[in-house]
């Protein structure tokens, strides 16, 4: 088949990596923004690069995968939809909520298969303990945590057209919720906090942030993040049951000590990477979109989906900023 992408900085080249190794992909066609970046690219891998993302709507294109920047999502995704091109797409669908809407909303009857790109749903642990979940080894799940903390805050530029950290950073976590509890949320109560980055308090955003949701089978749900974590990249999931337990993201680069004596773990050099602790997780899902191109399987990440998650973003958002507890329903 042959895949365009758009987009080539730092997950589009790992997306143009790990689709270029894909034996169902006979052409890889690529553009960028910057033409030079993309020249550059193409010629590391082989792949054909081209000046606009018109060129690859008129290439007659099997797939095409967005990994440019957040604004530019809602208008590509149309555009493929239109072309009648599967389509891959980098979360968020868009920088706002509202925008996210329209667009599902314009695409309703449209049936071009879409995938927004959540790799935790394609992670070998957060699967497995979905698995236990959906197999009743855990009773019913009273609570669930959820931590995603990055090792040092983004660049200026790329935090200002993020559309903040709910947006940026725990939709991550919001789509696993959803995904693996099978629940919706309901309601959200958020507060945050800045501590030592100018930067992101003068931007309007917060620097750490906690979400509680209420999920509409009973569970609540605790979701931190934050942008200063020192000892590395962490991301856990924790299902607490009432039969049993689990937990993702407990491996040996966990980047936490324990301050008990005696025990090591974890003994590891801590994650400090997204693309390292989450690799594999890319390249399933990427090989899962093939799968969609190829109409052997629907999108196991439906624009739907990215919107609910945009929908408890907004909803955190505003939460934080009104301190008062927001029902997703109301900001539909």
């Amino acid at each position: 088949m042959r895949i365009g992408l758009i987009g080539v900085g730092r997950i589009g080249a790992f997306h143009a990596q790990t689709l270029s190794d894909l034996s169902e992909v006979d052409e890889l066609i690529i553009t960028d923004a910057a033409p030079d970046l993309a020249q550059r690219v193409g010629e590391h891998l082989g792949a054909k690069a081209v000046p606009e993302p018109a060129d690859l709507l008129a290439a007659g294109l099997d797939g095409i995968v967005i990994a440019s920047p957040t604004a530019t999502h809602p208008d590509l995704v149309r555009a493929c939809a239109r072309a009648g091109i599967p389509t891959f797409c980098e979360k968020p669908v868009a920088a706002l909520a509202k925008e996210a809407v329209a667009l599902r909303d314009e695409l309703s009857g449209d049936d071009t298969p879409i995938q927004i790109g959540f790799p935790r749903r394609f992670d070998a642990a957060f699967r497995a303990a979905r698995d236990d979940l959906v197999a009743g080894r855990l009773g019913y799940v009273h609570t669930v945590r959820s931590t995603t903390l990055d090792p040092a805050p983004p660049p200026e530029a790329y935090l200002r057209g993020s559309g903040g950290i709910f947006n940026d950073c725990a939709i991550h976590d919001f789509d696993a919720v959803r995904y693996v509890t099978g629940q919706e949320v309901v309601e959200v109560y958020a507060a945050g906090t800045n501590q030592g980055v100018d930067y992101i308090e003068a931007a309007g955003d917060a620097e750490s942030v906690t979400s509680i949701l209420s999920m509409s089978g009973g569970t609540l749900a605790v979701v931190s993040n934050s942008r200063s974590n020192g000892r590395g990249h962490d991301v856990r999931l924790e299902l607490l049951g009432s039969k049993d337990s689990v937990a993702a993201g407990l491996d040996d680069r966990l980047p936490l000590r324990s301050a008990d004596p005696g025990v090591a773990f974890p003994t590891g050099t801590p994650w400090d990477f997204f693309l390292d602790r989450f690799a594999a997780a890319f390249r399933a899902e990427l090989t899962a979109f093939a799968e969609v191109v190829a109409g052997a399987r629907p999108s196991p990440c439906t624009l739907s989906d990215g919107v609910e998650a945009s929908l408890i973003a907004e909803a955190a958002t505003r939460s934080w900023r009104e301190h008062r507890p927001v029902r997703v329903d109301d900001v539909r």
